[in-house]
């Protein structure tokens, strides 16, 4: 079920209005049935392996509180190794078995790299499963460290991995933010009504107006890179950095205001990272709950910076090959990861944290920009190959022609139209919501101008893939 789409707009109402008419003792039920709904919508029998997972680390859990010592450790890794296991199974085999496979050609060795489709015909990678996996480790690993209680009621665990708003694209919340929550009796409150639909509203207008708007640029265009020249490429590159923010932020955003109409508040997980002054400060804005996430698992217990600069920066290397794994079982994926930790690596040996005038700042903001679009080029390319075609014609100045864009030059004026008001709306009112006077026709102008000019189709979000 797409967050755009009529069935998710009817869902959410009937969900929201149920709550808040249920007595408070069933509303942790209402909302868990309609989560399992939610996450079936998409292909029905995965809510049985979601399940084994809930089923898993909910043991896990009271076994790590109740043990000590080796045992209580053994658990822990048990608990990690399989929500490890399970995701390299469903989402890493190929990449595995076809690396394998080249290793051993290399070497001189037959190997037949089975694939997972030829193995079982008709299994596909469940929807979201980094995103839930990532967070059920949260709580083991928290109930490990002391921070959070073993949760005793099954259906509120199974709550916090199945809530529907963050189920499939995060943000990837942590246990002690959000398992309290859901024991609250949540009262109507019509300021936490407004705040959410206006989000949602806000969410609606990046993805259908702005996100799907610029792929009839991007998709085209990617699709086929060695024909393009250097002018269209760049053009395509610079909105689809646009596209993947308006499109993962736009999802975040109606996350959080579908919670918050009932009362619920889930971890912010952008804040305007385009504005950034550096690398490091970008990885603060942008996927805030995957970035604290390695940091707090991956990459403290590895050591941080805690053991010189050299193992501080390959702590950071490793962080975001991971990292860049983690979005998907390609190299290109992982150069992008690697791109950003070595950016990041630069960054602190030159020192570029430090304060600038404000003219600087600004010339700060826009190279921080340039080079988190050319890694962007890795990531959306569909390969490796096309990627390095891309830098390439990008590289060789007589390419630089005109743009030959699949969109008319009106189209594209309000393509750039659409953006300058994004980057003013998020400079100015960032945290703008309608007053209560004023917000129902603010809700019905955005509503109406999403319908206008929303592109509408069956465009899921980008984050979903992962």
């Amino acid at each position: 079920m797409l967050f755009n789409s009529l069935h998710f707009i009817v869902f959410f109402l009937f969900v929201t209005t149920t709550y808040y008419t249920l007595p408070g003792r069933w509303r942790w039920f209402s909302l868990l049935t309609a989560s399992a709904y939610f996450y079936a919508s998409f292909i029905p029998a995965y809510l049985l392996l979601l399940g084994v997972i809930i089923v898993f680390d909910y043991l896990a859990g009271m076994g790590i509180e109740r043990l000590s010592g080796n045992l209580r450790r053994s658990m822990l890794a048990l608990s990690v190794l399989f929500n490890v296991g399970f995701l390299c199974f469903f989402k890493y085999f190929d990449f595995l078995n076809t690396n394998i496979s080249a290793l051993m050609s290399i070497a001189g060795i037959d190997y037949a790299a089975d694939t997972m489709a030829g193995l079982y015909p008709g299994l596909a990678l469940p929807i979201g499963l980094s995103f839930h996996t990532f967070q059920s480790m949260s709580y083991t690993i928290e109930v490990y460290r002391g921070n959070q209680r073993a949760e005793r009621h099954f259906g509120i665990y199974a709550l916090y991995v199945l809530f529907y708003p963050q189920l499939v694209a995060g943000p990837i919340e942590r246990p002690q933010n959000v398992l309290w929550q859901f024991r609250q009796q949540m009262d109507f409150d019509w300021d936490n009504l407004r705040t959410g639909l206006w989000w949602m509203a806000w969410g609606m207008f990046k993805k259908v107006v702005i996100a799907d708007r610029l792929a009839l640029v991007t998709d085209p265009i990617f699709a086929n890179p060695q024909t393009q020249n250097a002018g269209s490429l760049a053009i395509a590159a610079a909105f689809y950095s646009i596209q993947i923010y308006c499109d993962f932020s736009g999802y975040s955003d109606i996350a959080l205001g579908a919670a918050r109409t009932m009362g619920f508040r889930l971890m912010v997980n952008f804040r305007s990272p385009y504005f950034a002054r550096s690398i490091a400060e970008f990885w603060q804005r942008w996927h805030i709950s995957l970035s604290t996430w390695f940091r707090d698992y991956v990459y403290i217990p590895m050591g941080g910076n805690r053991h010189g600069r050299f193992r501080t920066y390959l702590n950071l290397l490793v962080v975001f090959l991971l990292s860049g794994l983690w979005h998907g079982a390609d190299w290109k994926f992982v150069i992008w990861g690697a791109i950003h930790g070595c950016l990041l690596i630069f960054s602190r040996i030159a020192n570029s944290d430090a304060d600038y005038s404000l003219q600087a700042s600004w010339l700060r903001t826009v190279f921080t920009f340039l080079v988190v679009t050319l890694a962007w080029i890795f990531f959306r390319a569909h390969n490796v190959g096309d990627a390095l075609v891309i830098l390439n014609r990008l590289a060789k100045p007589s390419l630089w022609n005109l743009p030959d864009l699949p969109i008319s030059g009106g189209e594209t004026g309000f393509c750039l139209l659409l953006i300058v008001l994004l980057f003013l709306k998020e400079h100015l009112l960032p945290d703008y919501v309608p007053a209560r006077r004023s917000f129902w026709p603010s809700l019905g102008v955005a509503t109406l101008l999403c319908y206008l000019w929303g592109v509408f189709g069956s465009n899921q979000f980008i984050y979903f893939q992962f």
